[in-house]
């Protein structure tokens, strides 16, 4: 029986680099740092936000929150702490919906309609589309407060942006 040559001292220094001080270091902060937010929910059971709560069909102003300043803001689009706004007899993990919707009209034209408020059962994705026969829809969720105002990046994603783009970079060089 024949044995295979290995060269030992080389896959030594590759296990050394794979495995050095930095990397593991590294890695355990993408870790804490990746799952916060998981983390965060497994300790608090529920916890209170407030969001824009409006209707373009009969406020316009909900159509774009972001073109008025905070003082006019406030004044014209209501703003609704979730856990008062919904009674429920259970802790809810309330967070904030945008809903984008284009409306089919048989006798006339289509007609954009967004409508923000709270939410209590979340959808797996961030973002998700519905489609029916009469509409088609962008359905959005945050969880800080007054985060359905636009489209901001959630600052999960941004921090999850930016440990990749690291790693990225750290493997570069």
């Amino acid at each position: 029986m024949k044995c295979a040559n290995i060269n030992l001292s080389t896959n030594k220094k590759e296990y050394e680099i794979l495995f050095s001080k930095k990397h593991v270091l590294f890695f355990f902060f993408f870790f804490v740092f990746s799952s916060k937010r998981l983390i965060l929910k497994l300790f608090i059971p529920a916890f209170s936000i407030h969001c824009y709560y409006c209707n373009s069909a009969n406020n316009t102003a909900c159509l774009d929150v972001n073109q008025y300043e905070d003082e006019v803001r406030s004044r014209i689009i209501p703003i609704v702490h979730c856990e008062s706004a919904i009674p429920s007899p259970v802790a809810m993990n309330f967070f904030c919906r945008k809903i984008v919707q284009t409306i089919f009209h048989t006798y006339r034209d289509s007609e954009v309609r967004v409508t923000r408020g709270c939410g209590w059962v979340p959808h797996h994705k961030e973002c998700y589309k519905d489609d029916n026969s009469d509409h088609l829809g962008t359905v959005c969720q945050c969880f800080q407060d007054l985060c359905n105002s636009g489209d901001t990046v959630d600052p999960t994603t941004a921090t999850t942006l930016f440990i990749a783009f690291s790693i990225c970079l750290y493997f570069w060089r």
